[in-house]
């Protein structure tokens, strides 16, 4: 079944014809979303993600205008124009959970008529943008350089609590990683799910390193590091940075919320594209902690190159 049908198939069926219960889809008195605390018309068709609320002041201080600043928790949302297009910035805090939130009432918003509670029969794509931090996991991808992820790896597990999450993922990929690595039993089942083709596209100049993402479930054990619990696989990384899946792909990075992005923009008929500064490299052991001044190139690169 191609991505489309299986939209179709959706759309067309008789749960997303009924109307949302309250408990599903909860909206706050004024109106707004229950989380994000937005309206529909408030965010923008582009829509740029990033984790820590501070950075979204620093992606909003590019903009020519600024329209709209809400707040709520660890979610912060502007809206204004750069280089003539509406765009958008939101915080998304820390890990997959709270993607799910994020684009659940982003969708939401936008292909869901809040008043009647029923999906709206014109479906509208948005794009979403992530810019994050991450850590290589190749010997070959250096500090301050920049990783723009072709496919997510999901250790968390959280796209298969969802219907169809086997028509829009890599199977073979995700097979042959577990193969590999010898997956533990324990583990969340991983799922693999490639960047819009069309965003992709946008990002492929020499100096942004196209490879595999994994989004993990925490900073540290996840992540394979040791502080004072032991791992249950020690050899994790070093499997990893050894993996090869099919057309000779390499496991680059680790962040922990591209995989959630990427699976339930597929699963939604959106697009979505994640891109990282890397601030360490696993492998060598470099690290830069005075990141920031790069993390403001790779912002205005990527503004320009999504409003080209």
């Amino acid at each position: 079944m191609t991505i489309r049908s299986f939209l179709n198939s959706f759309e067309s069926s008789d749960n997303v014809k009924a109307m949302i219960k309250d408990s599903e889809l909860i909206l706050n008195k004024d109106g707004t979303i229950f989380h994000l605390h937005l309206k529909p018309g408030q965010v923008a068709d582009k829509i740029i993600l990033v984790g820590d609320p501070a950075r979204v002041d620093l992606v909003a201080s590019n903009f020519e205008k600024v329209e709209l600043k809400v707040e709520n928790r660890e979610f912060v949302t502007k809206t204004g124009w750069y280089n003539g297009q509406r765009l958008s910035v939101i915080s998304t805090g820390i890990g997959t959970d709270n993607i799910d939130i994020v684009i659940t009432e982003l969708d939401a918003l936008a292909n869901i008529d809040l008043a009647t509670r029923k999906v709206k029969e014109q479906h509208k794509q948005l794009s979403f943008i992530r810019i994050g931090t991450s850590g290589a996991l190749q010997h070959d991808i250096p500090v301050d350089s920049y990783v723009v992820s072709k496919k997510s790896l999901g250790f968390d597990g959280m796209l298969n609590f969802y219907a169809g999450r086997e028509n829009i993922s890599d199977l073979e990929f995700e097979n042959s990683f577990k193969q590999f690595t010898n997956w533990g039993k324990s583990l969340p089942t991983p799922y693999a799910v490639d960047a819009s083709a069309e965003l992709l596209e946008r990002f492929s100049a020499t100096e942004f390193k196209y490879g595999v993402t994994i989004s993990a479930p925490g900073f540290y054990g996840p992540q394979g590091r040791v502080v004072r619990l032991l791992l249950a696989d020690p050899e994790l990384n070093k499997k990893i940075e050894e993996f090869e899946g099919n057309g000779g792909l390499k496991i680059t990075n680790y962040e922990m919320e591209s995989s959630a992005i990427y699976g339930l923009s597929k699963l939604l008929g959106h697009q979505a594209v994640c891109v990282c500064a890397i601030i360490a490299n696993r492998v060598t052991r470099q690290a830069n902690e005075n990141y920031h001044s790069n993390m403001e190139q790779l912002i205005k690169k990527t503004l320009s190159i999504i409003t080209y």
